[in-house]
């Protein structure tokens, strides 16, 4: 029975939605809430803390059709991408999930009903596995579905068979995990391959289809096993996988949605040879990067926006291998959202801003990819027989014209030939030891001072406060006191001196004591603790002395209005450029201020005029600036931008300048 995607996508969710599941979105590319990840790249993503016990919702059942990619960390498919039929940057995984509601029997009750019911797969075609000492799910599987017990297999972790694969699921070495049970899906004996835990599981014929992990103990420090008071399922099947089944083809790439991108990928770069390897990673490719950009990512040097970027170039080059003379690949975004036109509301809506940021990368790169080329092919042509390519080549060719390494490799690979992965790492480290040598400053007290102490602030209504000196240190150990002259660093029981943090720079001021005064330069963080570095200017200052701690309140006063700017600033970015603009960092200090945004272009002349005229505007409106603490949901719903990266408490400070800009 053909199904389209868009058909078999919409008819998982309605089979579960009518088993009492809450259908829910999508969650974003970009884990928010989770700094482990770098994207999404399963559907138990976004319920990771329901899981753990730490989110509450207002469902115990659900199901999602979850957009994921898997193109750096620690699930990286990229160089496979377009070489095998299954490996994608950028997959749909459809999942249904019981957060301590039904267990193994209705999780296998569920999975088989709509394979063998819902879809008519013929059950003679499918397989399963348990994990080997999970007798309940083996007795489920054979009494209850009726499966026959040769088409049961039972996978170990390599202990009671030699060629078994762990079937074990640990969301880490601590904390829940239980047992899998797999099904797998017979392409035929005209395909090599043997079943699960067979020395040819490798194969192409038995194909692994839908994943359901049984959440049931706690695994301690001790690795001991404690059963979970409420058990849980989380389970996995890859859409372009059963499209591919229900269509009729062997690869992930004949199905229907990649087929429409070939097609119009060849149109683009003008080829008619529809089975080009190098059509099926532009096709891979704008899924991941369109939705990418739709879900606030933009190309850059650093992190997601960095792989992104190696994802843009990899598939820049492939057109160019196909001879793609102009611009194409953010030709494909339009194709793709039409494609997807179900699941694709922000792809949509975001559509003329991925086609721009997706043309300019393009565009950029291509004035260096040829001269790349270039370099490489003589590089090739003088390697001889010798079968690598050395690690400082590929690091020159990333170095000076964008070439990633996995890019360099993609290349060469086509020849047989490799890279010296070792070597081009040795070449990035000593980078980044020049890097560091060039911009290494001052001290870095959270590595000098470990400090059990957090430090009250009393900054925001006072500039100066009668406290208490708690420690005093000299080049990282404590000392007792401190004579004229001497350099240190100054712990309060209080103070009233700002701490360098999110861009400000530090108070300055003095400690006033009977006999001596402490002039401050500097204030620091050292963990929690807050601490106040310069000189003893005249007198003695000893640990326990009465102080007063009076901040410099003209340098305070000039620094707030430059940081009031950056909020300033930011809202008007937003405005001239779009929504899309974030704050990526700042240097906010009493002469002058520096903010980082994030954009896909260099601002023209006339767009900065702009900017200025917005930012001295809301400066001559002289708004009151209103601040009130309040909880970060609240916040967020009173309309206060949160900035992406930065780590806020369950309470927040929230800055409003009239209706102009609230953070």
């Amino acid at each position: 029975m053909y199904m389209s995607t868009s058909e078999l996508r919409s008819a998982f969710l309605e089979y579960f939605r009518s088993q009492g599941h809450q259908v829910v979105s999508s969650s974003s590319l970009v884990p928010h809430n989770d700094p482990t990840l770098l994207f999404t790249n399963a559907g138990m993503n976004q319920f990771k803390d329901v899981f753990l016990g730490a989110d509450k919702r207002a469902y115990n059942r659900a199901t999602t059709a979850q957009r994921c990619v898997r193109a750096g960390g620690k699930h990286n498919d990229l160089e496979n991408v377009g070489y095998t039929a299954r490996h994608h940057t950028f997959f749909e995984m459809l999942g249904n999930f019981s957060f301590g509601d039904y267990f193994k029997q209705d999780a296998i009750r569920f999975a088989w009903e709509f394979l063998t019911g819902t879809l008519k797969l013929p059950k003679e075609r499918l397989l399963v596995t348990v994990y080997e000492t999970d007798d309940e799910a083996f007795d489920i599987w054979a009494n209850e579905m009726g499966v026959p017990v040769e088409r049961i297999v039972r996978i170990g972790d390599n202990k009671g068979a030699p060629f078994a694969s762990d079937n074990f699921w640990q969301m880490g070495d601590t904390g829940p995990c239980g047992p899998c049970t797999e099904i797998f899906y017979d392409h035929g004996d005209h395909l090599w391959g043997g079943p699960p835990g067979s020395p040819e599981e490798d194969g192409d014929r038995f194909i692994e289809i839908w994943n359901v992990v049984f959440m049931q103990f706690n695994r301690q420090v001790d690795g001991t096993m404690e059963p979970l008071p409420r058990p849980s399922v989380d389970t996995g099947m890859g859409l372009e996988r059963i499209s591919a089944i229900m269509q009729g083809v062997h690869s992930n790439y004949e199905i229907d949605i990649f087929q429409a991108l070939i097609k119009k990928a060849a149109e683009i770069v003008g080829t008619t040879d529809l089975n080009n390897q190098s059509l099926r990673v532009i096709a891979d490719h704008i899924r991941s990067c369109a939705f990418l950009v739709a879900d606030g990512v933009m190309p850059s040097n650093e992190g997601r926006g960095y792989v992104l970027r190696r994802i843009i170039r990899r598939a820049v080059r492939h057109g160019r291998k196909l001879g793609a003379t102009d611009v194409f690949f953010y030709k494909l975004a339009a194709e793709l959202a039409v494609q997807m036109k179900d699941v694709a509301a922000e792809l949509i809506a975001q559509l003329p801003l991925v086609e721009r940021v997706l043309r300019i990368e393009e565009e950029q790169f291509v004035r260096t990819l040829d001269r790349g080329l270039l370099l490489l092919e003589d590089v090739l042509t003088n390697l001889g027989d010798a079968k690598i390519i050395p690690g400082e080549v590929v690091f020159k060719l990333y170095d000076t014209y964008g070439f990633p390494a996995d890019l360099t490799a993609d290349v060469v690979r086509e020849r047989e030939i490799g890279i010296d992965e070792e070597g081009f790492n040795a070449e990035m480290e000593k980078q980044r030891a020049r890097a560091k040598e060039a911009s290494s400053f001052g001290v870095n007290y959270n590595e000098v001072l470990k400090l059990d102490f957090e430090t009250p602030f009393t900054g925001y209504k006072q500039l100066s406060q009668k406290t208490t000196v708690v420690g005093i240190y000299k080049d990282g150990v404590e000392v007792n006191g401190l004579i004229s002259g001497e350099e240190a660093v100054v712990v309060l029981a209080e103070t009233p001196f700002y701490a360098e943090s999110g861009g400000q720079v530090g108070d300055s001021g003095i400690l006033k004591v009977d006999d001596g005064i402490f002039a401050v330069t500097d204030t620091q963080k050292a963990g929690k603790a807050i601490i106040h570095k310069g000189y003893l200017e005249l007198g003695t200052l000893e640990k326990g002395a009465e102080v007063e701690a009076v901040v410099d309140g003209e340098r305070r006063q000039a620094v707030a209005l430059n940081h009031s700017v950056t909020h300033l600033l930011h809202a008007a970015l937003r405005q001239a450029l779009g929504d899309h603009v974030t704050q990526k960092g700042s240097l906010v200090g009493a002469e002058r201020m520096r903010f980082d945004f994030s954009h896909f272009e260099g601002l023209t002349m006339a767009t900065i005029r702009r900017v200025e005229e917005l930012v001295n505007a809301q400066i001559r409106a002289n708004h009151d600036i209103a601040t009130q603490v309040m909880d970060l949901e609240a916040a967020k719903s009173a309309g206060a931008m949160a900035l992406f990266g930065e780590k806020y408490e369950d309470d927040v400070r929230v800055v409003r300048m009239g209706d102009y800009s609230t953070e």
